[in-house]
């Protein structure tokens, strides 16, 4: 399929919805199968609303993961990311809302997301989640830096 025809942000005018929006990802062909390898996106802008409170939280989020066949589209990530401006969530939530919705979208081989959130009340949180896909080694690889992280 035509990369053009794949995605539909990219190029257009940006409209940026104010609920969270997981129908904005989009996930285009990997040129590169063949090969094992990561992409990182870092986004040091992420807001959300805390779920009792309403007050917003701020987080710097890291998305790595090993692609398969699909991978995210960036700006359409960017937009999804930013659908969380008015949502209320838990920092725990949040990651791993995000971890879930990549993996539905692309079924990649490994992904991993980390939430940097700055401190409330004198206390940050920096949630971790992580998954590998079943049954093969990158189901290990998952297992060995959640222990790792831990440390």
């Amino acid at each position: 399929m035509e990369l053009r025809e794949q995605l539909s942000a990219l190029g257009h005018k940006t409209e940026y919805r104010t609920e969270y929006a997981p129908e904005v990802l989009e996930a285009f062909d990997n040129r590169h199968t063949e090969n094992d390898y990561w992409v990182q996106f870092n986004c040091p802008e992420f807001t959300s609303l805390c779920p009792i409170t309403g007050q917003p939280d701020f987080a710097e989020i890291r998305i790595a993961y090993i692609p398969d066949v699909k991978m995210v589209e960036s700006k359409s990530l960017k937009l999804y990311l930013f659908s969380f401006r008015n949502h209320g969530a838990f920092h725990e939530d949040c990651v791993n809302i995000i971890m879930k919705d990549l993996i539905r979208l692309m079924d990649p081989k490994y992904i991993e997301v980390t939430g940097f959130f700055t401190p409330r009340g004198g206390i940050s949180i920096y949630p971790y989640a992580n998954y590998g896909r079943k049954g093969t080694r990158f189901e290990r690889m998952a297992e060995e830096r959640l222990a790792s992280h831990l440390r």
